[in-house]
């Protein structure tokens, strides 16, 4: 929900996949309920390779969507927010995030270092917009956000935080503060200028594990 205050920063889950991701268990009103739970202002639907999800909860609800895709670039995982059309994967990473400019969308390098999740690691380039140094769903957690600020610190990029859930009590273990009015272009802006600052921490053992469940009885 929003803060009382206008003046006070937005608090946005900027990964989070649903159920247009074949490995998560999120429909959209799992996402509103767990995300209204968080405390959050909006989330970004972030489904890998296809924006489908995100925009249908964003016109089937009327929480605060901002319409991403991860994409899988030759080079390894960006998300791409706020973009028009559909980004294509496998293509280098500098042409991924070429074309996710020219669908007027910005660039995050996502869980950059975390194990068996496809980041770019050091080849997170310096045409990115932000670094997503927070991921709840990375492991290892601590060594990976250290990693990650150092990629951050090093680019001198805006740092952002998200779950990368994909059961929905997952939702908010991770997010980032944003000083911006609720608007998706608003949003990506004041990331892009680094009003944000991200926060978070790793998703239990024990949700984990659920997940795991959920996704085997996935129909």
């Amino acid at each position: 929900m929003r803060h009382g205050c206008e003046d006070l920063p937005l608090k946005i889950d900027l990964h989070v996949h649903s159920r247009f991701s074949a490995d998560s268990t999120i429909t959209g009103e799992e996402l509103v309920h767990y995300a209204q739970k968080a405390g959050l202002d909006g989330v970004a639907v972030t489904d890998h390779d296809n924006m489908d999800g995100a925009t249908k909860i964003a016109e089937e609800t009327g929480f605060f969507i901002i319409r991403g895709m991860e994409v899988a670039s030759l080079q390894g995982h960006v998300v791409a927010l706020n973009i028009q059309n559909t980004i294509p994967s496998k293509l280098d990473i500098g042409e991924t995030i070429k074309r996710i400019h020219e669908a007027s969308g910005i660039a995050i390098a996502c869980h950059p270092t975390g194990l068996l999740k496809g980041g770019l690691g050091k080849r997170t380039p310096s045409e990115v917009d932000a670094v997503e140094v927070i991921n709840s769903s990375a492991l290892p957690f601590r060594s990976s956000v250290r990693r990650n600020e150092a990629i951050a610190q090093r680019l001198g990029k805006p740092r952002v935080a998200g779950s990368d859930a994909h059961y929905g009590p997952e939702i908010g273990y991770a997010y980032t503060l944003v000083e911006a009015e609720l608007g998706a272009n608003e949003v990506v802006e004041a990331i892009v200028r680094g009003r944000c600052k991200p926060f978070g921490k790793a998703i239990p053992i024990s949700l984990r594990l659920q997940k795991i469940g959920a996704q085997r009885t996935r129909q």
